[in-house]
């Protein structure tokens, strides 16, 4: 079974900072991306960034040079460091993971959600 956990979700002032950490445990035999996803009320789901095993990075416009995405492979864990929050990032924040499950019988990567962790930038 493969879990993946956030943390660091918050309420935090306009201007402030947050981290968030992603962790995945399990039966996970291989990482390829893993990234960020969020969805503000009545809004779908959307990319903040992306992080390949190997380092590479990709973000969504509007959050470049605000947000910083990284990894440690050793600990399967992700990172997404925001910096300069506006109102406009209240959402809840999603990890995703394209892994492959070793109890699962097979190797291709499937995409595997956390449960998200809530932040909320206000005054």
């Amino acid at each position: 079974q493969v879990q993946l956990v956030e943390s660091g979700g918050g309420l935090v002032q306009p201007g402030g900072s947050l981290r968030l950490s992603c962790a995945a445990s399990g039966s996970i035999l291989s990482i390829n991306a893993m990234g960020w996803y969020r969805q503000a009320p009545g809004k779908q789901r959307e990319l903040v960034a992306a992080i390949t095993s190997g380092g590479g990075t990709n973000y969504t416009d509007s959050m470049k040079g605000r947000f910083t995405i990284s990894r440690e492979n050793a600990k399967n864990t992700v990172y997404l460091q925001m910096n300069s929050l506006k109102p406009e990032d209240t959402a809840v924040y999603y990890c995703n993971a394209d892994l492959v499950d070793k109890n699962s019988g097979s190797y291709s990567f499937i995409g595997y959600w956390g449960q998200g962790t809530q932040v909320t930038v206000s005054s």
